[in-house]
C-alpha cells in the first residue's frame, strides 16, 4: 500500500463517518507561542477551547487532516533510521461531537478493516488511574465488552503512557488509548509492539491549583505518525526505505561518491524539509523560523562541499518531492520561487565561505607563527590553548556561517587541532543568551533560572526544569534498584524542552528494564511523597547513605535532599543526595516521566533523555 493510498484511505474513511475533511495548515502557525508547526491539533485549538465555531468554519463539529510537521528538537539526530525534522501526522478531531465510544470503533475500524491489520497482531493501552484522577474503566469497558478485543491484548498504564496535560500550569488534558501492532500474536499478548495512534481524550481542565475539572465540553485529539505507519505497511526497516524517501535517496546516491548512509539520510531529510520550509513562505534568516531554513540548507551545502558532490542536489531532490507530493500539497510545485530563494542562500553562503575561509587562513597563520617551543608546548598539552580555538571557530561559525563540518575538514587537512569541545560550549552560550533576549523581547529580564546544570528564561521555564531536576534524583535511584550499584551518575544536563542523565554501565538496557524505570519513577511520583532537604557537615551527610556526583567538589556543609516518606524518617527515604537544589515540594508535581531514548556516551558510560508531561 503506497503513502499517497494510506493518506486517501484515511481521509475517505472519515468523510464517511461525519467528518470534513480540512486542509493542512502551513508549517508557519497562527500560533505565536510556537516557532513551526508541531502537531495536527495546533491549527484546532481554538475549536477546543470556545474561540472558534466548527459547524460554521467547517460545516461539522468534526474535522480530519494530514497535517504538515516539522520538529526542530530532532535535527541534531537526524541520520539514523527514525528520526526526521519534516514529517506528516493523520488525524481525526471532535469539537463536542463525539467521544470514546465512536473515537474507539473508528480506529479499530480504519486499522482491521481498512489497512488489512490482523486483529490479533495489536494491543491496545489505556489509562490505568492515579490519586488525582480515576482510572478511565469506560475505554477498557469499550475494547473489551464493545469491541470484543481480549484482556490479554488491553493494558493499563500510568500517567507516563496513557496521559495527555498541558505544557503549562492549565488547560485541557484527559487520558489517551494507544494502538500498538506487534510483529505476532505471541507479541501482542506480551505487550512487545510499534505503537501507531495516539487517542486523546480532553475531558479534564487542569486549573491553576493543580485541580482536574470535567470539561463541559470534552473533546476527540488524536494523532498517527504517517511515516512510522508506511513503514511498518510496506514492510521495510525504516522510514528511508519508504516510498516517501526511497527515489530521493536513490537520486543522492547515484550522484555522491559511497557516502556513509547517515550522512545521505541527513541529505535527504534536510533538502526535503528545506523545500517544505520554503514552500510555506519561510525565508533563510538569522532569527526564528528562517534560521532553522538557514541552518538545514547550509548543512547541506556544507557536505557537498565537505564530500565533493558537484551535482545540483537541491533541484534533483525539488522533482522527487514534486513527484512524491504534489498532488495533496501543490505549493511545493512552485518549482521556481522555491529554486530562486535556494540559489540565493546559496549565493551567499558561497561568500560567506568565502570571506570566512580568509578569516580562517589567517587564525591559521597567526598560530603557527608561534614559536617552537610554544608549537611543542600546545601540542603536548602542557597549554589549555590549542592552535584553533573553540572561541575562534565559533566566531567563524556566527558571523560568517563557516560549518562546523568544514572547518573540521580543513583542520584535519593542514593538521591542526581544532577545540571541538570549545565550540561546543561556545554555541551553547549563545543558545542561552538567544534564549534569555527572546524572554526580553517579551517582558522578561532574561535568565530566571541559572545554576549552570538548570536554565531557564522563564517562570513557565524555571517550573519545567525544576520538575526536571527532581525527576533526575528518582531516575537515578530507579536505574540503581533495576541495574545495580555500578550505576553512578557522571554528568547531567536539563534545559525546559527535556532532562538528560549520563550514568556509568557497560551495555544496553533491555526494553523490559526500560520499561521497569520508567514505572518505578512514575510509581514514586503518583505516591505524591515529600521532597524536602536538611543541611549538614559533609562528613555526617556522607553517613546517610546519600549519593553524591564524584565529580563534585562540595563544601564543609552540605544540603542533603531526601524522597519520602511522608512521616520524614530518613532511614525509610527512597531517594537521599548531596545537592543543591532546587526541586519540587511533592513528587506528584513532577508530572508523568517518559524515557525518550538511551545511547552510547563512551566506554562504560550511557545516556538517558527524558521527557515529562
Amino acid at each position: 500500500m503506497s503513502s499517497k493510498e494510506i493518506r486517501n484511505k484515511f481521509l475517505e474513511f472519515f468523510k464517511k463517518k461525519g467528518h470534513a475533511i480540512v486542509k493542512s495548515s502551513s508549517l508557519l502557525p497562527d500560533d505565536p507561542s510556537v516557532l513551526l508547526t508541531t502537531a495536527g491539533m495546533q491549527q484546532f485549538k481554538p475549536y477546543y477551547v470556545g474561540k472558534a465555531d466548527a459547524v460554521r468554519d467547517f460545516g461539522s463539529k468534526n474535522a480530519t487532516s494530514v497535517q504538515k510537521c516539522f520538529r526542530t528538537s530532532d535535527i541534531e539526530e537526524v541520520g539514523d533510521n527514525t528520526h526526521l525534522t519534516f514529517f506528516e501526522m493523520l488525524g481525526n478531531f471532535s469539537f463536542g461531537g463525539y467521544l470514546k465510544k465512536e473515537a474507539i470503533r473508528y480506529a479499530y475500524e480504519f486499522v482491521i478493516e481498512e489497512l488489512g491489520i490482523e486483529r490479533d497482531r495489536i494491543y491496545v493501552t489505556v489509562f490505568a488511574g492515579d490519586p488525582t484522577t480515576p482510572e478511565d474503566k469506560e475505554s477498557y469497558k469499550i475494547w473489551h465488552e464493545e469491541i470484543g478485543l481480549p484482556k490479554e491484548q488491553i493494558r493499563r498504564s500510568g500517567r507516563a503512557d496513557n496521559w495527555w496535560g498541558p505544557t503549562g500550569n492549565e488547560g485541557p488534558c484527559g487520558p489517551t488509548t494507544e494502538i500498538y501492532v506487534a510483529k505476532s500474536p505471541e507479541d501482542a499478548k506480551a505487550g512487545i509492539g510499534v505503537e501507531i495512534w495516539n487517542v486523546v481524550f480532553n475531558e479534564y481542565f487542569k486549573d491553576k491549583d493543580g485541580n482536574f475539572n470535567k470539561l463541559a465540553v470534552p473533546g476527540v485529539d488524536t494523532g498517527m505518525g504517517l511515516e512510522r505507519l508506511v513503514t511498518m505497511m510496506q514492510g521495510v526497516d525504516n522510514v528511508f526505505e519508504t516510498d516517501l524517501f526511497a527515489s530521493i535517496i536513490k537520486q543522492i546516491h547515484e550522484v555522491s561518491h559511497d557516502l556513509e548512509p547517515s550522512v545521505i539520510r541527513i541529505l535527504a531529510d534536510h533538502l526535503r524539509a528545506s523545500i517544505f520550509l520554503i514552500a510555506d513562505g519561510v525565508r533563510p534568516s538569522n532569527k526564528e523560523a528562517g534560521y532553522i531554513l538557514r541552518r538545514l540548507l547550509r548543512r547541506v551545502l556544507a557536505y557537498s562541499s565537505k564530500y565533493d558532490i558537484h551535482a545540483d542536489l537541491f533541484t534533483l531532490v525539488l522533482e522527487n518531492v514534486n513527484e512524491i507530493f504534489g498532488d495533496i500539497y501543490p505549493e511545493v510545485k512552485n518549482k521556481e520561487e522555491i529554486l530562486n530563494v535556494y540559489y540565493e542562500e546559496k549565493g551567499k553562503f558561497a561568500k560567506a565561505l568565502s570571506d570566512g575561509l580568509k578569516i580562517f587562513n589567517n587564525l591559521i597563520s597567526e598560530k603557527k607563527s608561534q614559536s617552537f617551543v610554544e608549537n611543542l608546548r600546545e601540542l603536548v598539552g602542557l597549554k589549555k590553548k590549542v592552535f584553533l580555538s573553540g572561541y575562534d571557530a565559533f566566531s567563524l561559525y556566527e558571523t560568517y556561517g563557516f560549518p562546523k563540518e568544514l572547518m573540521q575538514e580543513f583542520c584535519k587537512e593542514k593538521q591542526i587541532i581544532f577545540d571541538e569541545a570549545g565550540f561546543d560550549e561556545e554555541y551553547k552560550k549563545h543558545q542561552e543568551t538567544s534564549r534569555a533576549g527572546a524572554e526580553k523581547k517579551f517582558g522578561g529580564h532574561g535568565l530566571v533560572l541559572d545554576t549552570g546544570e538548570l536554565k531557564a528564561g522563564s517562570n513557565e521555564d524555571m517550573e519545567k526544569v525544576i520538575r526536571l531536576h527532581t525527576a533526575t534524583h528518582l531516575l537515578q535511584k530507579a536505574l540503581r534498584n533495576t541495574l545495580g550499584d555500578e550505576v553512578k551518575q557522571m554528568g547531567s544536563d536539563i534545559n525546559p524542552e527535556r532532562g538528560r542523565f549520563d550514568f556509568s554501565f557497560t551495555r544496553k538496557l533491555t526494553e523490559e528494564e526500560v520499561k521497569k524505570v520508567e514505572n518505578e519513577v512514575n510509581d514514586i511520583i503518583n505516591r505524591d511523597l515529600p521532597v524536602y532537604f536538611k543541611e549538614m557537615p559533609i562528613e555526617e551527610a556522607k553517613k546517610t547513605g546519600a549519593l553524591f556526583f564524584f565529580k563534585e567538589k562540595y563544601p564543609n556543609i552540605v544540603k542533603v535532599y531526601f524522597v519520602g516518606p511522608k512521616g520524614g524518617s530518613n532511614e525509610k527515604a527512597y531517594s537521599i543526595e548531596f545537592c543543591g537544589g532546587p526541586h519540587v515540594e511533592h513528587t506528584l508535581q513532577v508530572g508523568s516521566f517518559k524515557i525518550q531514548k538511551q545511547e552510547s556516551v563512551g566506554a562504560g558510560t550511557r545516556r538517558i533523555k527524558f521527557l515529562i508531561k
